[in-house]
């Protein structure tokens, strides 16, 4: 099974996505070798009849169209900026050490006179300013002449180099937001697949996708600093071979280690450093960022989000981003109400707020005009379930007839069990998949790896099975997003699968996966896959943070989606934009087209 992960990566299968919007990657087929234009490929989609045209959308195409015009003078001035900062950065790294150096021997010299003389001035300085406003000595926080010391030592580095480079205007980005099915994440991956070679950096992420990869992030960065604390003990190199005592020596292995604690306090602004960087890539230069399904669903998601965008924004990053609700409406619930004003300040800054006002679910549109929802058998009964069983051992001895069991890696270390896959196709039960402690980290690297899922036996939604429902929406957005091929069997209708929420909300686990807070001294990831969440249940006041509208949004979405993954379009869309499909195995896209006929004429 890896090496044909492997293949299918050569050929460009299994791959991050680059357009979500299959429909798209048609036309885009068709389209001349000439310099993208983004509101010309949407116009050519309405002209073929494959876009319904919409006012709204066309405004939004327009913009985007605006903001590439932009993007190659401002990839040229970033390529720029990059030179310059990093020249900035190794000159101030330069004078930085000789800074420590020079206290270092003026310690050495005095015994430890002079330098600590210096630092008990300011110390007693800083002591007399607390005593004012009535504060004591004592209650002063140990490390203070450290403290003290390391800002004077920044300020005389901004006198010697100079303040940071900075950086140019950025071109404002996009905030995109309207409802269900009006056509936000199509703009937005069209925007997305234009700028291939365009930027040096670019990167699109679902939401669910970039708080793994924010959690993921700082996990690696708290590691890192837990590893470094337990080498304490070891001097660097460069300090070890200086002409000093070693009492001299361990004060500067401390002075490191406090610029090292510094930077740490702020894990946000180094996890955003990181996030958008290709770790392959050594050239700098301007960086996009398409999220789709901005949401704020709890304290985490609104620190994570306020601290790591706020930052992006500020050093240069164009945002293109979608969402249900306009920025100020996003914290119905009120939390952390502070820091989600810094971030709504700045994207308001940094992007152009537009509403798709169309009421339409074009997704609905399309699947009405080919009346036909190809790959979803219901009701559970004997003769869908046959067509269901018929359709998985069609395309299973099309690739090869071989069904084995594994397991695949999921992040944070952990595995996911396969119980049946075959060449880059799976089957699961809806238990399998909806039933158990998993969420989004598990549902991306099973569409990571299998372009194609069967899952079977999904059952009525409703307030009694919520948690499975909740997650079930998350399997059904990682799917859509990583572009696969979907065959269901379920209980009802697509529209008949949700059953009302007039009970309350529905709550999932999963969606509280990213909380920074331990409990008995454990990651909350792990607390979670571990089903333990204490005696007394969900706390209740994260319970209040879910609203019934967010959920029937949610379950809006995934209708939609589903219906669209159905469609006769998904499907053309989902073997044009696959090589595998036209290279390897060409016999299984006949079967989704003859399934298409067949079921169409019954």
């Amino acid at each position: 099974m890896r090496r044909g992960i492997s293949s299918l990566k050569s050929l460009g299968f299994v791959k991050k996505s680059t357009i979500s919007n299959k429909i798209f990657s048609i036309a885009l087929r068709f389209h001349s070798n000439s310099p993208p234009s983004l509101l010309e490929n949407y116009k050519n989609l309405v002209e073929q009849g494959k876009v319904q045209h919409d006012p709204y959308q066309e405004r939004v195409a327009f913009e985007l169209e605006k903001l590439l015009s932009r993007l190659q003078q401002y990839e040229k001035d970033m390529g720029d900026y990059y030179v310059k900062l990093a020249e900035w950065e190794e000159k101030r790294e330069e004078e930085r050490l000789k800074l420590l150096v020079k206290e270092a021997k003026e310690k050495q010299e005095t015994g430890g006179g002079g330098i600590w003389t210096s630092v008990n001035k300011q110390r007693n300085r800083i002591l007399e300013k607390f005593a004012i406003f009535g504060k004591k000595g004592a209650e002063i926080e140990p490390g203070v002449g450290r403290w003290v010391s390391y800002l004077n030592r920044e300020r005389k580095l901004d006198s010697l180099v100079g303040r940071r480079p900075i950086v140019p205007p950025a071109p404002k980005g996009l905030y995109i937001y309207g409802n269900v099915g009006s056509g936000k994440t199509m703009l937005m991956d069209m925007f997305y697949s234009v700028t291939e070679g365009m930027v040096k950096h670019r990167r699109r992420f679902h939401f669910h996708e970039a708080m793994l990869n924010i959690n993921a992030h700082m996990h690696k960065i708290w590691k890192n600093q837990v590893e470094g604390k337990t080498l304490q003990s070891n001097i660097s190199s460069w300090i070890i071979n200086l002409p000093f005592d070693m009492k001299v020596k361990e004060w500067l292995a401390a002075e490191e280690r406090y610029k090292q604690d510094v930077q740490m306090k702020n894990i946000l602004l180094a996890v955003a450093d990181e996030f958008l960087m290709d770790q392959q890539a050594d050239e700098r230069g301007a960086s996009i960022l398409c999220f789709d399904e901005i949401q704020t669903v709890d304290v985490f998601a609104i620190v994570a989000l306020s601290g790591i965008l706020s930052r992006l924004l500020t050093t240069g990053t164009v945002l293109v981003a979608t969402s249900n609700r306009a920025p100020r409406e996003l914290n119905q619930d009120g939390m952390q109400r502070d820091i989600f004003q810094k971030l709504v300040s700045k994207l308001e800054e940094h992007c152009e707020i537009i509403l798709i006002g169309s009421e339409i679910d074009y997704r609905r549109f399309i699947a009405q005009r080919s009346n036909d929802q190809a790959n979803y058998f219901w009701p559970l009964e004997s003769s869908a379930l046959r067509e269901f069983e018929k359709m998985w051992c069609q395309v299973t001895n099309q690739l090869g007839g071989q069904i084995t069991s594994e397991t695949i890696p999921v992040m944070f270390g952990r595995v996911l069990d396969v119980p049946e896959s075959c060449n880059g196709v799976t089957k699961f039960t809806f238990e399998d998949l909806c039933g158990r402690t998993v969420g989004a980290a598990d549902y991306i690297a099973l569409a990571k790896n299998y372009h194609t899922v069967f899952i079977s036996d999904i059952p009525l939604m409703s307030m009694e099975n919520r948690d499975k429902a909740r997650r079930f929406i998350t399997l059904i957005d990682e799917l859509y997003n990583h572009h696969c091929c979907l065959f269901c069997s379920a209980a009802s209708s697509i529209d008949d699968l949700f059953q009302g929420t007039e009970e309350g909300a529905l709550f999932d686990l999963e969606s509280f996966q990213f909380e920074t807070e331990t409990e008995g001294g454990k990651l909350r990831t792990n607390v979670l896959a571990e089903g333990n969440v204490g005696s007394g249940g969900v706390p209740s006041g994260i319970v209040s943070m879910l609203s019934g509208q967010e959920e029937m949004f949610a379950f809006r979405r995934a209708a939609s989606r589903l219906i669209e993954m159905q469609t006769p379009l998904y499907l053309e869309g989902v073997r044009s934009l696959h090589p595998y499909f036209q290279k390897q195995h060409q016999g299984f896209g006949n079967i989704l087209s003859s399934n298409l006929q067949a079921r169409a004429s019954s």
